[in-house]
């Protein structure tokens, strides 16, 4: 799939949100902007980061985000592939995505802007 490359890493930080985004603004000088109480994202060039606060969408490990120009080809293609689809497309604000399992063990999530 041409084009397709991690642009976004989502950390979870469910268990202390807020002092996980002063850490980061205070370490590395980072401006977050708040999608509701449980998430942030700062937009950093090539790749950016977000910050999970929910406890119910929050993996314990941080997610890579794959960005596609046609996602519905992109979740053809991982299926064909072989991956094991997670969480099937849905909307979010900004875009839409699904997530998946790849044979190592390791869940991607691949996305498309709105």
């Amino acid at each position: 799939m041409s084009g397709a490359r991690i642009d976004y890493v989502e950390l979870p930080s469910a268990s202390a949100h807020e002092l996980t985004r002063a850490f980061y603004q205070k370490a590395f000088g980072w401006s977050f902007a708040a999608y509701g109480p449980d998430y942030s994202a700062a937009e950093l060039g090539a790749v950016s980061v977000g910050l999970q606060g929910d406890r119910e969408e929050a993996l314990s490990a941080p997610l890579p985000v794959v960005r596609v120009d046609d996602l519905d080809a992109a979740f053809d293609a991982v299926t064909k592939a072989g991956g094991h689809i997670a969480k099937p497309i849905f909307s979010f604000p900004g875009g839409r995505r699904f997530h998946f399992i790849d044979p190592g063990g390791n869940e991607i999530a691949v996305w498309v802007t709105a």
